[in-house]
C-alpha cells in the first residue's frame, strides 16, 4: 500500500511511468523535490566557483601570495569538485535522495564559514586557503547527486525538461556568484560580527563599474554571505524532500545514511590530495605530472579506492553501480557530455582570463619584430563587466534544450549544437589570433564576445539534450549513476580549458586551443551520428 499520504519522507511506492499514479500523486511530489533541489544546487555551484573571484580580489588587496600560488586555489577547487562527483554519482542509491541532498547542502557551510574566517587573516599560510578550496569541491560534487536524484522522480517523457530545469537554473550559481561576491564585499553585511574592512591596493572591477584603490573591502563576505541561504536551504531539504525506497531500498536510518555519505566523500579526498601533490608545482607539490596524466590517474584512483574500501551492503551496492562501465552507451554519453557541460564550465572559468590577457594589453612588435604583450591597453574591456554574460546565457537556455529534446529527440539536438560549436570554436580561435597580433585588440572584442556567447548558448542547449538522452537510453536504476559519472568527467573541463588556453596564450598561439576544441567537437559529432542517428543506430534518436 502506498504511503504517499503519510508524514513519512520515505516513499515505498513510486511509479512515475504510470499515468494515473503520476497525475494523482507523483507529479506534485516530484516537482516539490525539484523546486527545492534547484536553489540547493545553485548554492553548490556558487561555493565551488567562488575562488575564481576571491583570488582576483586577494591579489587586489595585496595578500602575500604570487599569481601562481593563487592559481593553485582555483585549480584545487576545480579538480576537487570534479573528483567529488564520482562518489556523489553513487550516493542516491546508497543513502537516499533526501538524506544526500540535505547533508551535502549542509556540508557547504564548512567551506563558506571557513573561507570567511581565513580571508580575515592574510598572514595565514597558503595551505590554509588551499584546504578550504579543496573542501569547496563538495559544491561541485553536489551536481552529480542532485541530477541523479531528480532523474528518479520523473517519467522518461519529462526527463529532458526536469533535468534541464535542475541543471540550468542550478548553473546560475556561476553567474550568481560572479555578481553577488563583488557586491557583498563592498558593504558591512554582518556589522561588527563580520570583521573589519581591508583596503584595496589596486583598482577592482565588476559588472556595475570600477572600484577604486583605497576602497574599504569586506572580502570575508565572499564566504560568510552564503550562510544566509545555506542554513534555510538545508532545513528545507530535510523537511521537504523525499527518499524513494524503490531506488534506495537499503539506506538505513538517517545516521547510517549520513555515515555512508561522509565515508565515501572522505575516501575521494585521498586520491585528490595525492594527485594534486604530484601535479602542482613547488612549493605546494612536486610538479611531476602533466595534466593529461594527472586527471586520468585521479579518476582511476578514486574509483579504485571506492571499490576496495566499500564494505557490507555498501560493497554490494557499489558493485551494482559499477555495472554502468560495461555499457558502451556510458562511454558515448560521457564524451557527448564533455562537449556540452565540459565546455560550459571550462569556458566559464577561462573567459575572464582570455578577456584580460588578450584584450587588456596592446600587442606591438619590438625593433626585432618580436611581438610584445606587456603594454596595458587604455581601452581594455573589463573582464568582470562581461565575463558573466556567457555563463548566464548558457544556464538560461539549458531548460529550453531539455524541452526541445523532449519534443524532437535528444540526439538530433545534440547533433545540431555540435555543428554550431565546431564552427564557433574555430571562429573564436581565429578572432583571438587577430586580436593577439593587434595594437588595438578592442576592435575585435564585440565579435569575440558574440562568438563566445554563441558557444555558451549551444553548450547550454546541449546540456539539456544529452541528459534527456541518458534518461531515455538507461533504465531507472542506471540512469542516475550514469548522469553522475558523465557529469564528473565533464567537470574536469573547469580545469582543462583554462590550463590549455593559458598555455597557448603564453606560447603566443591562443587560436590553437580553440582549433583543438573544434576538432574534438567534430569527432563527437561523428560519434553521436554513429550511435544514435544513422540508419542502424544502437538507439534511434534518444
Amino acid at each position: 500500500m502506498s504511503n504517499q499520504t503519510s508524514p513519512s519522507h520515505d516513499l515505498e511506492d513510486w511509479r512515475p511511468e504510470d499515468e494515473k499514479f503520476w497525475a494523482a500523486t507523483g507529479k506534485k511530489i516530484a516537482y516539490r523535490n525539484l523546486w527545492i533541489s534547484i536553489p540547493a544546487l545553485l548554492c553548490g555551484f556558487a561555493v565551488w566557483g567562488m575562488w575564481g573571484i576571491i583570488t582576483v580580489q586577494m591579489l587586489n588587496l595585496g595578500f602575500p601570495f604570487t599569481k601562481e600560488e593563487l592559481f593553485t586555489l582555483t585549480a584545487i577547487a576545480g579538480i576537487s569538485g570534479a573528483t567529488m562527483r564520482i562518489p556523489a554519482s553513487f550516493l542516491i542509491r546508497l543513502a537516499g535522495g533526501r538524506n544526500t541532498i540535505f547533508l551535502t547542502t549542509a556540508m557547504l557551510l564548512a567551506p563558506a564559514l571557513g573561507t570567511g574566517i581565513a580571508l580575515q587573516h592574510p598572514e595565514w599560510p597558503l595551505w590554509a586557503f588551499q584546504l578550504l578550496a579543496l573542501w569547496s569541491g563538495v559544491g561541485g560534487g553536489n551536481f552529480a547527486s542532485s541530477m541523479s536524484n531528480i532523474s528518479t522522480f520523473f517519467p522518461k517523457k519529462l526527463q529532458g525538461t526536469a533535468l534541464g530545469l535542475n541543471a540550468g537554473l542550478g548553473n546560475f550559481g556561476v553567474t550568481t556568484m560572479q555578481i553577488v561576491i563583488p557586491l557583498v564585499m563592498t558593504v558591512s553585511l554582518f556589522g561588527a560580527l563580520g570583521g573589519e574592512a581591508k583596503v584595496l591596493v589596486k583598482d577592482s572591477g565588476w559588472i556595475f563599474g570600477k572600484i577604486a584603490a583605497g576602497t574599504p573591502t569586506y572580502i570575508q563576505n565572499a564566504g560568510f554571505a552564503w550562510l544566509l541561504s545555506l542554513i534555510p536551504l538545508a532545513l528545507l531539504c530535510w523537511w521537504g524532500m523525499n527518499n524513494l525506497k524503490t531506488v534506495s531500498p537499503a539506506t538505513g536510518n538517517p545516521a547510517v545514511a549520513f555515515a555512508k555519505i561522509t565515508y565515501l566523500y572522505s575516501l575521494a579526498f585521498v586520491p585528490s590530495i595525492a594527485m594534486l601533490y604530484l601535479y602542482l608545482p613547488a612549493p605546494t607539490g612536486l610538479g611531476l605530472l602533466n595534466m593529461w596524466v594527472a586527471i586520468p590517474l585521479d579518476i582511476i584512483a578514486t574509483l579504485t579506492v571506492m571499490k576496495l574500501a566499500a564494505f557490507g551492503t555498501m560493497k554490494e551496492n557499489v558493485a551494482k553501480q559499477f555495472e554502468i562501465f560495461r555499457n558502451k552507451h556510458t562511454w558515448a554519453m560521457t564524451a557527448l557530455y564533455v562537449v556540452t557541460f565540459g565546455s560550459f564550465i571550462g569556458f566559464s572559468m577561462a573567459l575572464p582570463l582570455a578577456i584580460t590577457v588578450i584584450f587588456g594589453f596592446q600587442h606591438i612588435p619590438d625593433a626585432a619584430g618580436v611581438m610584445q604583450h606587456t603594454l596595458k591597453n587604455p581601452n581594455a574591456p573589463s573582464a568582470l563587466t562581461y565575463a558573466w554574460i556567457g555563463p548566464f546565457v548558457g544556464a538560461a537556455i539549458r531548460p529550453l534544450g531539455g524541452w526541445i529534446s523532449d519534443k524532437v529527440g535528444g540526439s538530433i539536438v545534440t547533433q545540431l549544437i555540435s555543428v554550431v560549436m565546431v564552427f564557433a570554436s574555430a571562429a573564436v580561435g581565429y578572432v583571438m589570433m587577430l586580436a593577439y597580433q593587434s595594437a588595438t585588440p578592442e576592435q575585435y572584442f564585440g565579435t569575440f564576445m558574440g562568438l563566445f556567447v554563441l558557444l555558451f548558448a549551444a553548450s547550454g542547449i546541449g546540456n539539456g539534450s544529452t541528459f534527456r538522452s541518458v534518461g531515455f537510453i538507461f533504465d531507472r536504476a542506471q540512469a542516475g549513476p550514469v548522469l553522475g559519472w558523465t557529469s564528473a568527467v565533464a567537470a574536469y573541463g573547469a580545469f582543462i580549458a583554462p590550463v590549455l588556453i593559458g598555455q597557448q596564450i603564453k606560447a603566443g598561439t591562443p587560436q590553437y586551443a580553440f582549433y583543438g576544441f573544434a576538432v574534438f567537437y567534430a569527432l563527437c559529432l561523428v560519434l553521436n551520428w554513429w550511435f544514435y542517428l544513422r540508419a542502424k543506430a544502437y538507439v534511434k534518436n534518444p
